[in-house]
């Protein structure tokens, strides 16, 4: 196939989302040819809370992404619900993050980062759906995709950001972890007054009347009239199989005051429901061509659910490799430096993502839950310390004492 052909490419990323777009965007800014192929056709919603912490801000800020344009509301920090007490933890001021956080419905946000990739010089084709790799017989690599039109698209590599379903991971044996925490989230749009609350809501305890469901709630301001109102459960919780998700969500917004209007007459849209992959439940990251970023790779924090500011972590790192790779004389040296991929994933997130399998495993006995609650929260330098860690926001070089513990313990904690 010739180099000018449209169906050529440097770099394959599958999958337009914040992984699959950050990835391409920085590709593109090298001068590589980087096709994005998108199943879907944008504006296109995805599930998701919709809450950016100022770990995915930074990731914003360096893109540079005009965060102070219409549509963006920000947010001062978390305000906690639980065990009949309510705190405001501010987020952290930091040198390494900012000091605040943004709300941005997903049908905005991803639509606006494909358009940034564009932008930077990548070729976004909508309306593409990819269905397997093409794999090379003679090397054994992944040269390419095919679509389901039939159209086949080559390069030097591809990047997966194909979320959940990992398709291309799938086809080259890359199988999901069961040793892995996986959580599931519904949410819906509802009209309110609550729209522009400038904290993030997060609640511990989620009450039925005088029943107590299980699993942790949201509600996200968004600034254009409404919030995103969801909750999550994680597989550690013996109510995983067998909950109706949408009928939960329903009955614990049911029991919210009334003129927060999070009903039937105000919702927006229906229900709908995502699965979150965690802590790296997908591996190798890399393999025989293959690079595996965001969701497909399964890199979402198990502490909070939060799995836009590590797409876009990991879209930024493959990137940064694979200008790298590509720019190495021999198939070896190429390989080599694609191998570091995985490692530095492991080096930055692998302790970290360790400690919150332990978390989400200890906090799936309701028993520890309600102890956690009902004795932490009203301790307010251990809630500071809490947000620290839940929502990994800490100085890596200095900082304070907390940073100090959370960077020491994410140090020794294995990165299996």
């Amino acid at each position: 196939m010739s180099e000018h052909s449209p169906e050529a490419a440097d770099v394959i990323v599958v999958g337009a989302g914040p992984a699959g777009s950050t990835t391409a965007y920085y590709l593109a800014q090298t001068g590589l040819k980087v096709l994005l192929l998108e199943k879907a056709t944008f504006p296109r919603d995805k599930i998701c809370g919709d809450g950016l912490t100022p770990r995915a801000v930074r990731q914003l800020i360096a893109m540079g992404v005009d965060i102070n344009a219409p549509g963006w509301i920000r947010n001062k920090g978390l305000r906690i619900f639980g065990g009949g007490v309510k705190i405001e933890l501010p987020w952290p001021e930091l040198a390494t993050f900012p000091d605040f956080g943004l709300v941005r419905p997903r049908m905005d946000l991803d639509a606006l980062l494909a358009e940034h990739a564009v932008k930077a010089g990548a070729t976004l084709m909508q309306g593409t759906t990819v269905t397997e790799p093409v794999i090379d017989e003679r090397s054994d690599r992944v040269v390419g995709v095919r679509t389901k039109d039939g159209r086949e698209f080559r390069a030097h590599l591809v990047v997966a950001a194909d979320g959940n379903s990992a398709r291309l991971a799938t086809a080259l044996g890359i199988r999901k972890r069961e040793d892995r925490p996986m959580g599931v989230a519904v949410r819906r749009y509802f009209e309110t007054p609550r729209h522009d609350d400038d904290y993030l809501e997060s609640w511990l305890e989620l009450w039925d009347g005088e029943k107590l469901l299980p699993g942790y709630g949201w509600v996200f301001g968004c600034g254009n009239g409404t919030s995103n109102v969801g909750l999550g459960l994680l597989n550690t919780s013996k109510s995983f199989q067998n909950t109706d998700y949408r009928d939960m969500l329903r009955r614990w917004t049911a029991g919210m005051p009334e003129e927060w209007q999070f009903d039937e007459a105000h919702a927006t849209g229906p229900v709908r429901g995502a699965a979150l992959p965690m802590g790296f439940n997908r591996q190798p990251h890399y393999s025989r061509g293959l690079l595996l970023v965001g969701d497909a790779g399964g890199m979402i924090n198990p502490f909070n659910g939060e799995g836009i500011d590590y797409a876009m972590e990991s879209g930024h790192l493959a990137a940064d490799i694979i200008v790298q790779a590509l720019a190495r004389p021999t198939a070896a040296q190429r390989e080599r430096a694609l191998y570091e991929y995985p490692r530095i994933l492991k080096e930055e997130h692998g302790g970290y993502f360790t400690i919150g399998r332990v978390f989400v495993n200890a906090i799936g006995d309701p028993r520890v839950m309600k102890f956690a609650t009902r004795h932490g929260l009203p301790h307010p330098t251990l809630m500071r310390f809490t947000l620290k860690l839940l929502a990994n926001l800490t100085d890596p070089r200095g900082g304070d004492a907390m940073d100090r513990i959370i960077n020491a313990m994410t140090r020794i904690a294995p990165s299996a």
